[in-house]
């Protein structure tokens, strides 16, 4: 999957943009703020079909305009005669007061969802610290990105549970004080969640021991050490009967006002050695830490094969967005060896240094690099 050209109009600050890419490396320098990010996001919006950084569509559009639209071509390699493979159009229109209009080939999605995992896309950049230092939320979301894009089941079941979630945790608030709680009506919504929990579940473990060994040698490699790093798989349906866990915990529930048992508590534990990785990981050993999630992401996505799967046989388009700030020349060093290797696909990377981007890109001649300033992209060298 080859993103070839990219056009932009009124993307945040970038009001004018047509780009042609190369089929495997691509880099926007420029200093903070001018706009490389933006770029990416604008490439994670035809992945996804919505933002990298807000979910609030009106606010992608340039201040003082009506609307926006993003538009890329992609082409879709079917073998190693260019001859064979298939080109598609996604289109992104923005209007403000109104929904967005996002197009296949001219033609509208029924749904949304349908379009997840049709473009594998992973995006790493500074925000994915958040995986350390927020709440087990994010890193559930970590697993929900990946899985939802070859699983359209998942991210349906996921919608239906979290849905579900919220009518019991508002049921659970609104009879806090009951004599009486509705019993019934919580019984109904736990037979309905129950069965969506555990698909998800299941899904999750199995992603899981398929994702570890590759985030294993993903750190290894980056580190260049021995350091063990480990994840772990976390849920409380390991060890229990769900519906049984509902009605144990109903009237704890009920006091706390909300859900304590289910898969909306699973969790990654992260850790070095025997221990947490937020305690004891130093800042370069974090930021490897979730560097290697990330880029095993790639890896597990471009590796996944089976009929009816969106992303079967396609590596992912990779966005490396200012990944190189707090890390010592070394790793950057073989992070960029890596990344350029034949298990990546097509990659967009953003840095501040131009002279430093090129030093490190010298083995690949055919790299296309941009300049951004002030929304304004223009292709240096290719």
């Amino acid at each position: 999957m080859i993103l070839q050209s990219l056009n932009i109009l009124n993307y945040r600050n970038i009001r004018e943009g047509s780009l042609e890419f190369a089929p495997k490396l691509n880099c926007f320098v420029g200093l903070n703020g001018q706009g490389k990010t933006n770029v990416l996001d604008a490439i994670y919006l035809l992945s996804f079909a919505k933002s990298a950084f807000t979910s609030q569509d009106s606010l992608n559009i340039t201040h003082g305009e009506e609307m926006a639209m993003v538009q890329g071509v992609y082409r879709l390699i079917n073998g190693d005669a260019s001859l064979n493979d298939e080109m598609m159009t996604i289109s992104c229109g923005i209007k403000r007061g109104q929904k967005k209009q996002f197009r296949r080939d001219k033609k509208d999605y029924p749904r949304l969802i349908d379009h997840i995992g049709l473009i594998p896309l992973v995006m790493i950049s500074p925000s994915d610290q958040q995986l350390i230092d927020e709440g087990s939320d994010e890193r559930r979301r970590f697993m929900d990105v990946v899985i939802s894009q070859l699983d359209r089941k998942y991210l349906d079941y996921l919608t239906q549970y979290n849905a579900l979630l919220k009518q019991r945790n508002a049921l659970l608030k609104q009879h806090a004080d009951a004599a009486t709680p509705p019993d019934d009506l919580l019984e109904v919504l736990e037979w309905q969640m129950t069965p969506l929990a555990e698909y998800i579940f299941k899904a999750r473990t199995e992603f899981f021991a398929a994702f570890e060994p590759y985030f294993a040698e993903t750190y290894k490699t980056i580190s260049g050490s021995e350091e063990h790093a480990q994840l772990r798989y976390v849920s409380q349906l390991q060890d229990r009967d769900l519906r049984e866990a509902y009605l144990k915990t109903r009237q704890r529930d009920l006091i706390l006002g909300w859900t304590t048992q289910g898969i909306h508590k699973d969790e990654l534990e992260m850790r070095l050695g025997e221990w947490p990785l937020k305690q004891v990981g130093s800042q370069g050993q974090q930021r490897t830490f979730v560097l290697a999630m990330k880029l095993a992401q790639a890896l597990y996505l471009g590796s996944v094969t089976g009929e009816g799967l969106p992303v079967t046989g396609k590596k992912p388009i990779l966005l490396l967005d200012d990944i190189f700030d707090r890390l010592d020349s070394e790793r950057v060093e073989r992070i960029v060896e890596m990344v350029q290797g034949p298990e990546f696909g097509q990659i967009f990377i953003t840095d501040t240094d131009r002279q430093h981007l090129t030093e490190i890109l010298k083995p690949n001649e055919n790299a296309k690099i941009f300049h951004v300033e002030g929304g304004e992209v223009k292709k240096l060298r290719s």
